[in-house]
């Protein structure tokens, strides 16, 4: 089994070859594919970690769609001061489908 761990928006994933995921907003090339950074890369009983080791890893991935999450209300209020914020927030995202991890 090759799996890899990769960096992508700020946090790791654990991503195989059809896996699909949904990251923070990325942008791809004009074919629509991205290139995601390996931290981390199982094939059977090796293990690769060095950073020297992983420059020649390369996970690539295609973008399936954009789409937004969920909404989320952040309310303020300060009692006997009359304040009171309503802000609202939808994070943009991206999801992918890794179509190959390659040595």
């Amino acid at each position: 089994m090759v799996y890899a761990v990769v960096r992508a928006g700020g946090r790791q994933e654990k991503v195989e070859v059809g896996t699909i995921v949904v990251l923070d907003r990325i942008k791809a090339d004009e074919n629509g594919n991205v290139s995601l950074a390996p931290v981390l890369l199982v094939d059977g009983e090796t293990i690769t970690h060095g950073v020297e080791a992983l420059a020649n890893v390369k996970v690539t991935a295609e973008v399936v769609g954009d789409l937004r999450g969920p909404k989320i209300v952040i309310q303020k209020f300060k009692n006997k001061t009359g304040y009171k914020k309503r802000q609202g927030h939808r994070q943009e995202l991206t999801r992918i489908k890794i179509t190959s991890i390659t040595k």
